[in-house]
């Protein structure tokens, strides 16, 4: 007579195949040797990085990846937060944006140097934020 019952939370049980780390863990293998051999026959960085991206979103392998790393203790949650911390992603590609626009117009040494900047001033956000966060 429970029969039936315990199939049913059995079958409400299972995970979705998006958190299954026999599914992912094989996934990501996959990606880091499609990368490997498309790096190996010198297939262009930029389509290795798109199937990458297109891979990894459309399969959510990038939001299990930050999973198992929120996994380790204290370093762990603290690279997530970074990671999703909109102002980085937002300042990065603002540099990138105005570097592709100072190169357009002939300014390609100064860029070096203004690039260089940003991603220190990144970096120093990062640390701060880390520290901000362990004190």
């Amino acid at each position: 007579m429970s029969e039936p019952l315990d199939e049913a939370v059995h079958m409400q049980a299972r995970t979705p195949w998006w958190r299954n780390w026999k599914v992912m863990l094989p996934l990501w293998c996959a990606i880091g040797g499609l990368v490997w051999v498309g790096l190996h026959f010198n297939v262009d960085r930029s389509v290795i990085a798109a199937s990458v991206v297109a891979v990894g979103l459309i399969s959510n392998a990038f939001v299990w990846l930050l999973g198992v790393i929120a996994l380790v203790p204290v370093i762990g949650p603290v690279i997530v937060k970074i990671l999703s911390i909109g102002f980085i992603w937002l300042l990065n590609a603002i540099g990138y944006l105005v570097s592709y626009v100072a190169i357009r117009r002939g300014y390609s040494k100064d860029v070096l140097t203004y690039r260089g900047l940003t991603i220190a001033i990144i970096i120093g956000i990062v640390i701060g934020f880390v520290l901000g966060k362990l004190l």
